[in-house]
C-alpha cells in the first residue's frame, strides 16, 4: 500500500487530496478518507495537499499511527467499502 491516510482525517474528510489525485483512489469512509490499495500509484500528489497532514507513505506512518495501515488496507475487504467522495 504506497500511501496511508491516519488519525488527522478523521472526522476533518477535507477532500484535497481527491482533487489532485490522478486515478481517483481515495475513498470516503463514514469517518475519514481512505486509499484504494490496489488502485494508488504511488504518485505522491495527495499528501502535500493535505491541509492536517493526515496522508504518508506507508514505509513512513509513525509508529503511534501504525494501525491506520491495517485499517486502510481491511475497509476496501468489508462487505461495506467506502464509497466515491463527493468532489
Amino acid at each position: 500500500m504506497p500511501y496511508i491516510i491516519t488519525d488527522a482525517c478523521v472526522g476533518v474528510k477535507d477532500r484535497a487530496c481527491v482533487d489532485v489525485c490522478p486515478v481517483d483512489c481515495i475513498y470516503e469512509g463514514d469517518d475519514q478518507l481512505f486509499i484504494h490499495p490496489d488502485e494508488c500509484i504511488d504518485c505522491g500528489a495527495c499528501e502535500p495537499e493535505c491541509p492536517v497532514s493526515a496522508i504518508y507513505p506507508e514505509e513512513d506512518v509513525p509508529e503511534d499511527l501504525q494501525e491506520f495501515i491495517a485499517k486502510n488496507a481491511e475497509v476496501f475487504e468489508s462487505d461495506d467499502p467506502p464509497g466515491r467522495p463527493r468532489k
